[in-house]
């Protein structure tokens, strides 16, 4: 069913890189209902324990769905960015309901199924040229090694017109992603099978040991229940022409993210064919489209494929099996979340770095000396990881590749398809509610 043969990879290692992946994103089971309930001033924020099962029925449909239609190992959960979108923009921002953002949600959900099956989207993904598909890979790797830099402490928010600093390298918590950090390379040095879930374990057990990380309060319960966000979506509202920014931030976001993202673990993994497009790239859209809509129904915000999801494949996942085996851990989550979340961020984020570097030999396909290709490249990769938002990143790409062509005299170099991104792009920095 999987063509694992095919693939060049077997059950225990899909299962190794399905199980690296959950632990590298199982955070989401709690940020995610937490960024979403922060807009509480009132009652003004989704129900935080019910936007948990929610987080976690999103993630568990969308990731074995991808593995059973799809085939690929791409796990699938609520976006991080557009969560904090609903909650900080829309919500606290604007001063629309979360209703009313799920409503958005569930419509741009619709849009991307409708857009999947006349295969729109995979004409304008083979419309990418092939710099900015290498940006994409480079970029999210960055991107990654940021999060993981942050997340670990190793880099902390500065002060103004310093914006980051070193953090304190003699703390415990500091040294033991460090040591998380070295324990990872010097397995993948020595080719040792499992490196990154290795490095994983072995830090959040000496975390555990010395007291810098507290033991689950309780190690099974039943989950809460879903009744407060379930089909709780008010779409009628979001049919407003006043909610036209909202609806066109939410769709460009989801589709550039879902597109970079996709082709981005993809170029890590292989999978991309000798024009740099991906094999049927349509059924992971599908999957995407699928997920985001089921998502909002349930109640939490835009789900899509996970770069996270590198981490898995840089153990060797290949198939969709690893999703099935990350999508199962996702379902068992709902009763051990006090166990699964309790992975400290000094454990799983040296994965994040160390995963950072793999994804950076695409950066190696760019023509640096065609300043055409190499500029939008270079906006993608640096606005991906510096505003901390790979949608940002992408569409600065698509802008300034048509800009430089047009500006250069090679407007035959760009895709038609490449002009409609352009311009979509630009209408995002229009109407982006700001």
């Amino acid at each position: 069913m999987f063509k694992l043969g095919a693939s060049g990879t077997t059950v225990g290692q899909e299962i190794r890189a399905g199980l690296t992946t959950f632990m590298t994103m199982a955070y989401i089971i709690v940020v995610n209902p937490a960024i979403l309930g922060a807009a509480a001033l009132g009652d003004r924020g989704i129900p935080k324990d019910a936007s948990l099962v929610a987080t976690v029925l999103a993630a568990a449909f969308g990731t074995i769905l991808m593995g059973l239609y799809a085939n690929r190992p791409f796990a699938v959960a609520p976006y991080m960015g557009e969560n904090a979108f609903v909650a900080f923009t829309v919500v606290l921002g604007l001063g629309y309901t979360w209703q009313s953002a799920l409503g958005a949600i569930f419509i741009g959900g619709l849009l991307f199924v409708a857009l999947t099956l006349v295969r729109l989207r995979t004409w304008l993904a083979a419309a990418i040229p092939r710099s900015l598909k290498s940006s994409f890979a480079a970029g999210i790797g960055l991107f990654l090694t940021f999060i993981g830099l942050n997340d670990t402490g190793i880099v902390r928010l500065g002060v103004d017109k310093a914006p980051v600093k070193v953090g304190d390298l003699t703390t415990a918590t500091a040294l033991l992603a460090v040591f998380a950090f070295v324990l990872m390379v010097s397995l993948l040095v020595k080719r040792v099978s499992g490196a990154i879930m290795i490095g994983i374990l072995a830090t959040t057990g000496l975390g555990f040991l010395l007291g810098l990380q507290p033991l689950p309060a309780r190690w099974a319960a039943l989950p809460p229940s879903l009744a407060p966000t379930f089909l709780a979506l008010d779409i009628r509202s979001a049919l407003t022409w006043g909610f036209f920014p909202v609806i066109l931030t939410v769709f460009v976001m989801d589709f550039v993210d879902t597109m970079g993202t996709l082709i981005g673990l993809s170029a890590r993994a292989g999978l991309l064919d000798e024009r740099g497009n991906l094999p049927e790239i349509e059924k992971p859209m599908l999957v995407d489209a699928l997920a985001t809509v089921f998502g909002a129904a349930v109640g939490t915000t835009t789900t899509g494929a996970y770069i996270e999801s590198a981490a898995g494949i840089a153990e060797g996942g290949r198939t969709g099996l690893a999703s099935i085996v990350t999508g199962v851990a996702f379902l068992g989550a709902l009763f051990f979340t006090d166990v699964l979340t309790a992975i400290p961020a000094f454990a799983y984020g040296p994965a994040l770095i160390v995963v950072g570097i793999m994804m950076l030999r695409p950066v190696t396909e760019i023509d640096f000396d065609d300043y055409t290709e190499l500029v939008p490249a270079f906006a993608t990769m640096t606005l991906m990881s510096f505003s901390y938002n790979i949608g940002i990143g992408m569409t600065a790409g698509f802008v300034l590749f048509a800009f430089v062509k047009l500006v250069a005299g090679r407007t035959r170099e760009v895709h038609p398809g490449m002009w409609l991104l352009a311009g979509l792009s630009l209408l995002f920095y229009v109407f982006f509610p700001y």
